[in-house]
Order: structure tokens, then sequence, then C-alpha cells
């Protein structure tokens, strides 16, 4: 993008955003920005990692919660991985709370978040993306945070494309992402880059959409090549979605006189690492049909089957329980824990499988609460 182009977008973006900036808990306004204060690092961190693979809507109670809880990074780094793994539980993708931990622990040791792109790149869980928000949002650094958004109001405005199955997309996405850079660089002086961040960010979420663009209202239709050219939609070109396939296991769920269940933390590594969930077979290509193999010795009955989703295949699981003794231990690592404090502590498959073990002989206001 000339650098002449890129200075009148940042211009007129900058003129949208304080008109029209979205208001979220982590988000300092535009008319605070604009006298020179700066937007607290922990809050927008926390607010990128929460929000990766996660709606505003869902992230958002998420947020309030943990910022009541740990209002400092110093705070978070001090808590126990049971008491986050617990609060971020219904959140998905897991190993955003595992990095988050390990990331609130490491900068409380060493005073703080870093301003630097590339020492915040060799935190836990912090990419491309999350290092340049941080950067430009909280340290007023003139570095392109390009997420979904960004990328669609950059491409659309360069009219940059590709073919979506051919060896140019990378280079595609090197454009986009120098072409967003531009913006950066011929911000004008004093400007706000946090603000120039937000604002494209708002301008793709709300104006430059998927589809049907409201072309019409845009802030910098007069400089976008795609409009130019009546085929905004053309813009960005993502690669073809490839097919999720499915996987298989069962669930065992013991439940003891006093209705506590049985639950049992995960290994570290891997899907759901280190999460508290109920007893589970590892997860295979082939399902099963009949009592797995290896199954704790109880009196096993058959509830139901419960289905979900992860981000590169769909798994199907058995869900199989037990009424069992007050004192009977069925495996040696895991704990007994009420029915309700489990809710809490499960991430959403967990709630699924305890779910569909309890419905059974649940009332119909119990049944609500599970």
């Amino acid at each position: 993008m000339e650098a002449a182009s890129a200075s009148r977008v940042s211009a007129l973006v900058l003129d949208w955003y304080r008109r029209n900036a979205r208001v979220f808990p982590w988000r300092m306004g535009p008319e605070e920005t604009r006298v020179g204060l700066r937007q607290d690092p922990y809050l927008v961190w926390l607010s990128e990692i929460m929000l990766q693979q996660t709606t505003t809507a869902h992230a958002e109670p998420y947020f309030q919660r943990f910022r009541s809880r740990w209002p400092t990074v110093h705070a978070l780094g001090r808590a126990s991985w049971e008491d986050v793994s617990s609060a971020w539980a219904g959140l998905g993708y897991y190993s955003r709370a595992r990095n988050l931990a390990a990331c609130a622990r490491i900068v409380s040791e060493v005073g703080g978040f870093p301003e630097d792109f590339h020492a915040l790149r060799d935190l836990p869980g912090i990419g491309p993306y999350t290092a340049a928000a941080i950067a430009a949002i909280a340290f007023g650094r003139r570095v392109a945070p390009v997420d979904g958004n960004i990328e669609r109001v950059v491409s659309r405005l360069a009219a940059i494309g590709g073919e979506p199955d051919g060896p140019g997309l990378r280079l595609v996405r090197r454009r986009v992402e120098s072409a967003a850079q531009s913006l950066f660089d011929n911000l004008e002086e004093g400007a706000p880059s946090g603000d120039l961040a937000q604002g494209l960010m708002d301008l793709g979420a709300r104006i430059c959409s998927p589809r049907r663009p409201a072309c019409s209202v845009c802030p910098v239709a007069a400089e976008c090549v795609a409009q130019a050219q009546g085929r905004p939609e053309a813009y960005p070109v993502k690669a073809p979605r490839s097919l999720r396939p499915n996987r298989y296991g069962a669930a065992f769920v013991p439940v003891r006189p006093d209705g506590a269940v049985f639950v049992v933390r995960r290994p570290p590594k891997g899907l759901l690492g280190g999460m508290t969930m109920p007893l589970t077979t590892p997860w295979g290509d082939a399902p099963f049909f009949e009592l797995p193999e290896g199954a704790p010795a109880a009196a096993w009955r058959r509830m139901g089957e419960v289905s979900h989703v992860f981000t590169h295949f769909a798994l199907s699981l058995q869900v199989w329980r037990a009424d069992v003794g007050q004192g009977d231990v069925l495996v040696e690592e895991g704990r007994w824990v009420p029915q309700e404090e489990a809710i809490v502590m499960l991430p959403s498959l967990g709630r699924k499988i305890l779910r569909n073990a309890l419905s059974a002989d649940a009332s119909p206001k119990a049944r609500g609460s599970l």
C-alpha cells in the first residue's frame, strides 16, 4: 500500500473509531488514549488469550470473573492450577489455560510484561498476533496485529488475493501483513497505535463483515480497491476447509450414595491437558458397541452418548454409570467431589458427560441445575 493512501486510511479509521468505538471491559476508550493514557497490559493480554477462537459474548463473563478474582498478573501468577483450570472450565481450548498460568508466573517473577514485540513472543501462549496486539494497544508500539477482522479489511483495501489451494497463499498472507504494517508506519505523529489497531478490528467486525459488507457507510470505501472492483466478498482468499474426522471413546461416571461423582485430572499435555474430567478411555477411530475392556470393576449401565466438536475432529463418547458404595475405590488416582462442585470445575465436555450420566434420576428442577 502506498504511503499516501496508507496515511489517509489510518487517519480515516482513527476518526471513525473515535466516534464508533465498541465498549468492552478490557478496553480503554479513545477519549482516554488520546490524552496519553495507556491500557493495562495485563487486561489486554488476558482478553486476547480468552478471545482466541472464542466470541466476545462468550469470553466477556469469564474475563470479568478472572479480573475480579485476580486483578493483577501478580495475583494470577500466585494462583493454583486447580483454581485457574476451574475458572477456565467451559471456555474451551484448554491449552490456553495452561499457557495463561505459565505466562502469569513468568511475568510476575520478572516484574511485568515486556514492551518489545519479540520479548512478548518468547512468553508461553503468545503468538505473533497476540504479541503485536499487546505491543500496540498497551505500549503504543507501531506494530500491526493482524487478526481475522484486520486481515479482511486490509485484503479488501488493497485487493490482495490468490488461489485458495495454491502455493501462493503464504505469500498472500505476507502481503496482507505488509499492507497492514504500512498503516501503522504511516500513522500521524502522536496518534495512538492502539486506537488504530482497535479501530481496524471494529471496522472489520461492524462494517467490513465477511458477508454483505456495509460499503455504503464505510469510512475508507473511497480508498478500497475491492469496493472499486465491485467484489469485496472475493477477499480475503481462504484455504478450503478439510472435513473433521470422527473419534470415539467411552466415559465412566461412578456415583456414590451421597451423590458425589468420581473425577480425575488428565495428563498435563494433549487435549484437555491438566483439566479435571470424568474417567474416559483413549479416543480412537472405532466406536464401542459394548463395555470397553479395562473399565474399572463396577456394575456399569450404559446411559447414552455425548458428542463434542474439537478444532480438528469430532468426538463421540458412550457414557456409562455405576452406583457404588460409599467406601469403594475404583482407581488409585482421582477424587470424589459433590455434583455441584463437579459442574463448576469440569470443562464443557465433562459437563455433557455428567449431565448424561445423571439425567435419569434427576428431577426436572435438579436436571436444570446440572
